[in-house]
């Protein structure tokens, strides 16, 4: 392991960035009053256990309910049902869960409050395919959208096009109880139409625009699928619709707390903090390129600051995947990273996704020091043919530089730390 002041230092901004979002801490300020009626919580996501917890540790008066979250994710709740299902590629288990969630929905009052958990993941784990469409085939199309490069908008555009619940279907369903979505952002700008595919929020985006997302990425969908986008006569609720009009959402994590908490950690430490983005988007690999330029131009002329200091990035950078090997984006952007950096003296770096799991691998991300490719090198590694591969996982795991938080149990997008010190 890459083990040093530095990487220490790294690894405690990553944990500020992770205690700010917290659920424990990002809930409870955020409550609505109980209502007359009843109340039910539903919830979907990384974090939607954590989040269920905190509504009960913090909630006077009865409740009920469920949320589906993903294995592993789980939390230790008293009067809201925890199941966990499947991510990225949803399962069986995560449909039947949004088909109780649905159900749950249906026939609240006017004195009722429908209160909804949603973070990232929830797309997947809120799995309801539309009528006509079988779990299988949305699974096909939801693998295509992974290994294609297309962003999270893009892919949610499409998801909430294929589904019985997303899209602002779970809020029309709940009408007229008054909804309230506490969420915590994964997705770049924080869209609450955006965030596990917006259950409870209007949906801007048409059948036509998912048409065209498929088409841009070359992805050959199933006949029913391209049926329904052709022809299905009942759009998603837009807004304005009648049915959302007591809906409301609030934000109440975002990747620029993250970011912020961590920079005040580096403000104490005497190292100058510069957030670059909370939504930074694009090829893992090309956004790598970028903050390597402004790495070494800070390391050769102190531009736009001197070293000390630290860049901080957020935001969902995309791989396409063209190689066979084993990685997430931040594993990727780290490679990427290390590879255009070439050693250069007094760069340190850190790249981690916030839910503690990058891509589908067992890790949040890595770290990766000036001495990174000549440790690779002494091992037989050839860093560039590992990228072209797609291998980042394999490469900073051959070195004991991955980081493993195990589930953290909330998501807010990735988070990048690219430290530069003096060279002496």
């Amino acid at each position: 392991m890459a083990d040093s002041e530095d990487t220490a230092f790294l690894r405690r901004l990553f944990d500020a960035a992770l205690d700010a979002a917290d659920p424990a801490k990002a809930v409870p300020g955020f409550l609505p009053k109980p209502p007359k009626g009843r109340t039910v919580v539903l919830g979907a996501g990384k974090a939607g256990a954590a989040m269920a917890k905190a509504v009960e540790e913090n909630w006077e008066g009865p409740l009920e309910g469920l949320v589906v979250t993903r294995y592993d994710h789980g939390a230790d709740c008293r009067r809201i049902e925890v199941i966990e299902a499947a991510h990225p590629v949803p399962n069986v288990a995560g449909r039947d869960a949004a088909k109780r969630i649905l159900a749950m929905a249906q026939g609240l009052g006017e004195d009722d409050l429908l209160l909804c958990l949603m973070s990232g993941g929830g797309s997947a784990l809120l799995a309801l395919p539309a009528p006509g469409i079988s779990l299988e085939e949305k699974q096909a199309v939801n693998r295509a959208l992974l290994k294609s490069g297309a962003a999270i908008d893009e892919m949610n555009c499409v998801r909430k096009h294929l589904s019985a619940i997303k899209g602002g279907r779970l809020a029309a369903a709940a009408a007229p109880a008054k909804v309230v979505s506490l969420l915590i952002s994964d997705v770049p700008g924080d869209d609450p139409a955006v965030i596990a595919s917006g259950p409870t929020i209007a949906d801007p985006t048409t059948f036509a625009d998912a048409r065209a997302i498929l088409e841009k990425y070359g992805i050959s969908a199933p006949p029913s699928i391209s049926t329904l986008l052709w022809e299905a006569s009942e759009e998603t609720p837009k807004p304005g619709d009648p049915r959302l009009e007591r809906a409301e959402a609030v934000v109440v994590a975002k990747p620029q707390a993250s970011l912020e908490a961590a920079a005040a950690l580096a403000r104490e430490a005497g190292i100058t903090p510069v957030i670059l983005g909370d939504s930074i988007e694009g090829e893992a690999r090309e956004v790598a390129q970028v903050m390597a330029g402004i790495a070494r131009q800070v390391v050769q002329y102190g531009q736009p600051l001197p070293a000390p200091c630290v860049l901080l990035s957020g935001g969902e950078t995309t791989v396409t995947v063209r190689g066979a090997g084993r990685g997430g984006r931040n594993a990727e952007f780290l490679l990427a990273l290390t590879v255009a950096l070439d050693g250069l003296p007094g760069v340190f770096s850190l790249a981690c996704d916030t839910d503690g799991i990058d891509g589908s691998e067992d890790n949040a991300g890595a770290v990766a020091t000036p001495d990174t490719l000549s440790r690779a090198t002494a091992l037989g590694l050839d860093a560039k043919a590992m990228l072209a591969n797609n291998d980042g996982y394999s490469f900073f795991a051959k070195l004991d530089d991955l980081i493993e938080t195990g589930p953290t149990r909330t998501n807010v997008n990735d988070f990048r730390a690219i430290l530069i010190r003096p060279i002496q």
